[in-house]
Parts: C-alpha cells; sequence; structure tokens
C-alpha cells in the first residue's frame, strides 16, 4: 500500500541513497520514528559510520543500479529518498525506482537550472517531492529579515499563522510579567508556545514569570506579532541593505529574493570566476570579489552601516568568527549559515542572533512528507517544525474527518503530558485556544509537543 490513500502501517521501509550530512540526519530522525532504513552509498567508511550508530541496514554501491536497489529490497519500500552530491544521480535513482518498486520517491535538486524546472520534473518523474536545500535556507533567512525583531519564523496555515522565536533583553517590558499578563496588560492576542532558559526547555502555564535572556517562543498572525513586538519595544525598522559573505548556491537565491523585495544586496566572494557568474546572474546585485576574513574588506564595503550581515561561506567555523567580528562593528541583523548541527549548542551561548542549517530543513521537509504518509484517514501532518532540537517540536494537522476529539470542549479532554494546542485555523482565522473551544473538522490545529514523532491529531490524547 503507497502514497498514504489508506492508513499506513507505523513502521515504513525507506530507502535512503546519500549518506553526506541530509542523509545522515534522515537516517537518524527516520530511524528514531520506527521506520525500517536501509542506506546506500558508494563510500564503504559513510555507510559502516550510520551503521554502527544506528540500527539500520547498509549496502555499499551506486544507488542509481537496478542491482543495487534490488539488493536494497526496491520492490517491497514505501519511500525511495535520493539525497546524493548529484541532481542528475538523484533524478536517475527516482526514475529506477519508480519503475522497479511503484513506491514514492524523493529527490535532491540543488542546481538552479534544474529549479526551475521543479514543477516540471515533479510531474514528468512522477516525485512525490523536490527538495532544494539552498533554496530552502534562503527562504527562511528571508524571512527573518523581513521581521529582524525574530530570531527564527515558522509559518502555518499558509503564512497566515506566524511561529516567532525572540531573546528578552534586560529591561524590556516582559521582564517578571507571568505569561497570562501578556494578554491583559498589554492586549496581544499572542500565545507564548515555549520558553528557553540556560538548558532548561519549558512549555509554560499561564503562572509563568518571565525573565530576562530567555529565548521565548510565540505564535501569532503576522500583524498580531507586529503589534505585539511594538508594545514591547522589540519592532525592529525594515533592513534596506544586506551584506552576504560567501556565494555559494544559499547566497544565488537569497539575493535573488532580496533584490525582488527591493532590499539592496552586496555580496563578497573569494573566487574570481564565481564573481563573475553571479555578476551575470544576478544583474542587480552588488558582487565584489574579496576575501570576506579580512576585516577591512568588510569596513571598506560597509559593514558598519548595513541593515544585516549574512555569514554563507562553506565553512562553519569562519562563519561563526565573521558574525562575531559583525557583531562587534554594527548594531543590524546577524543571521549565521552552520552545516554542522553539533555547533549549534555552542552558537546558541555566542547569541549570535539567527542561526540557519540548511540540512535541518531538508530533512525536517522529507520527515513532514513520512509522517503525512503514515497519517491515519482522520487528519494530516501538514507542517513540522523542530523548535528546540531533539526536545520540541511543533505541527500543524489538518482535521479531515471524524474522530475522538473532534467537537469535544478542549477542557474535557485528556492531554498527554508537555502538549499545547497552540492555535487553531478556522474559516480564514486564527483562534487562540480556550477551554471552551472545540477542533472542528476542516481546522489546521498547531500543536506544540515534547512528544516527538506525532502522526495524528489523536495521539496528543492519552
Amino acid at each position: 500500500m503507497h502514497a498514504g490513500v489508506q492508513e499506513m502501517d507505523a513502521c515504513m521501509k525507506i530507502i535512503i541513497v546519500g549518506c553526506g550530512r541530509v542523509g545522515r540526519a534522515l537516517v537518524q530522525q527516520l530511524n528514531e520514528e520506527g521506520n525500517d532504513i536501509t542506506a546506500i552509498d558508494v563510500d564503504a567508511s559513510r555507510i559502516a559510520d550510520v551503521t554502527q550508530k544506528y540500527d539500520v541496514l547498509g549496502i555499499v554501491g551506486n544507488g542509481a543500479t537496478y542491482d543495487i536497489q534490488m539488493e536494497a529490497g526496491i520492490e517491497q519500500a514505501d519511500l525511495m529518498i535520493a539525497v546524493t552530491a548529484t541532481d542528475e544521480l538523484n533524478l536517475l535513482c527516482c526514475l529506477i525506482a519508480k519503475k522497479a518498486g511503484q513506491c514514492q520517491t524523493i529527490a535532491r535538486v540543488r542546481n538552479p537550472e534544474y529549479s526551475k524546472d521543479a514543477k516540471y520534473l515533479k510531474e514528468e518523474l512522477s516525485l512525490a517531492m523536490v527538495i532544494n536545500p539552498e533554496y530552502a535556507a534562503a527562504s527562511e533567512i528571508a524571512r527573518v529579515l523581513r521581521f529582524p525583531s525574530a530570531i527564527k519564523i515558522d509559518t502555518f496555515a499558509k503564512g497566515k499563522i506566524e511561529l516567532l522565536k525572540f531573546r528578552i533583553p534586560a529591561g524590556c517590558v516582559l521582564e517578571d510579567y507571568a505569561v497570562k499578563e501578556i494578554a491583559t496588560r498589554l492586549h496581544c492576542d499572542v500565545l507564548v508556545c515555549t520558553i528557553e532558559r540556560g538548558d532548561q526547555v519549558l512549555i509554560p502555564n499561564g503562572d509563568m514569570v518571565l525573565q530576562a535572556e530567555d529565548l521565548v517562543s510565540i505564535v501569532a498572525t503576522p500583524a498580531n506579532g507586529m503589534h505585539f513586538f511594538k508594545k514591547i519595544h522589540l519592532f525592529s525598522n525594515q533592513i534596506r541593505t544586506v551584506m552576504l559573505a560567501g556565494g555559494g548556491g544559499t547566497a544565488y537565491y537569497l539575493s535573488d529574493l532580496l533584490q525582488k523585495s527591493g532590499i539592496s544586496v552586496k555580496l563578497i566572494e573569494k573566487n574570481r570566476e564565481r564573481c563573475e557568474e553571479l555578476a551575470g546572474l544576478l544583474p542587480g546585485v552588488t558582487v565584489i570579489h574579496g576575501n570576506a576574513e579580512k576585516k577591512e574588506i568588510l569596513l571598506e564595503e560597509g559593514l558598519e552601516n548595513t541593515g544585516a550581515f549574512v555569514a554563507l561561506t562553506n565553512l562553519d567555523e569562519e562563519n561563526i568568527l565573521l558574525s562575531l567580528y559583525a557583531k562587534s562593528r554594527m548594531n543590524g541583523k546577524l543571521v549565521t549559515k552552520i552545516n554542522h548541527p553539533e555547533y549549534e549548542e555552542i552558537i546558541r551561548k555566542l547569541e549570535l542572533d539567527s542561526i540557519v542549517n540548511s540540512e535541518n530543513i531538508t530533512a525536517e521537509s522529507i520527515v513532514r512528507f513520512v509522517r503525512a504518509m503514515k497519517s491515519s484517514v482522520g487528519s494530516n501532518v501538514e507542517t513540522l517544525y523542530t523548535l528546540i532540537k531533539g526536545r520540541v517540536e511543533a505541527a500543524e494537522f489538518l482535521i479531515r474527518s471524524q474522530s475522538s476529539i473532534v467537537g469535544v470542549p478542549l477542557q474535557e479532554l485528556h492531554f498527554r503530558e508537555n502538549i499545547l494546542i497552540a492555535a487553531i485555523f478556522r474559516g480564514g482565522k486564527m483562534i487562540l485556544p480556550r477551554g471552551q473551544d472545540t477542533i472542528q473538522i476542516g481546522d489546521s490545529v498547531i500543536v506544540v509537543s515534547r512528544n516527538l514523532g506525532l502522526h495524528d491529531i489523536c495521539d496528543i490524547l492519552v
């Protein structure tokens, strides 16, 4: 049984071709969610690494060959995910999988030329998903730059609801407020979902008191979120100038998105040939040949007066150092791209504003699709975000039919621990749920939970 037409078994057979950073992240997360994983890679050391760390089957070989896919059990597979470093190889993997096994297929496609044809490729090759990590990362960065008060912005209900993360600075009006006082004293329609305080991760009740340096996530409509930040005097003016360090795929997509929004972009890249290529692709962007590691170049190009600085080189260490230097010389927004998730904890302590990891974004998108395949006929996972890695996630469920949760006042339902109904979206409007509210068929329901791996809305009940 495929494609989630009816309820699927909790355990799905998934083949992952390519065990680079994205592949490893997928192996880890999908394995933890109880799926039967087979990993394929031409590099024996990568296969040895994932099979030693996780309870998965590993095959050394070319995943784009019929024999290797048959060895991996493609005929019994529910899903094949191709995330090798080569777009063409990924597409070929999917073609063979469709012919040999009739399973769902997902391909990572990074080349901008192919990305423009993503819709065509998806339809003609019958792909379930085409994912571009660099474009996904660029889209997330562009969102944050449009609302610089927030460290991270996740969207639900097709952009009608936002989950915004921010840090409470010392002296902020929110200091010493109980969570329930935000509505009464500030008259703002927002809901506090999570509080990160040191090493603690809390899903708060109304009596919890906010403190300076807390990392807080709220749910709100875009307009209400803006109103809230103005009320607490954290609203930043629109960013008009952005400096990018590094000229890779993410920088290309981000430059294109920003200039289309009317933002002036200055991009610094040390490879001359890449500079010439980018200048041709992005005529509205100022492309500078230079090494962003040299402080004088950043200063000469106006770092101190720019609205935002985004570190996008291929080296995490370089990005961290560039952002630390930029923080010391400017008051604008900082965004740091990292590739290795183990650095996230370090960066959080350095308070470098927004952190973006394209591998995490890609893995989240694919895991969301897998959850949707495994959903029951009653509800479907529409959107999924990791709020705090390995500890808290937010999922949006579309309620498709009658179930034990529909029509019952929330105060009468018995929820599992550490579950928060953050918002209900109905008829184009967001409802901040109260005890007497009910969930109805057709609603989108946003759930914040420390119980990872929810597949169906009824999973939130005891």
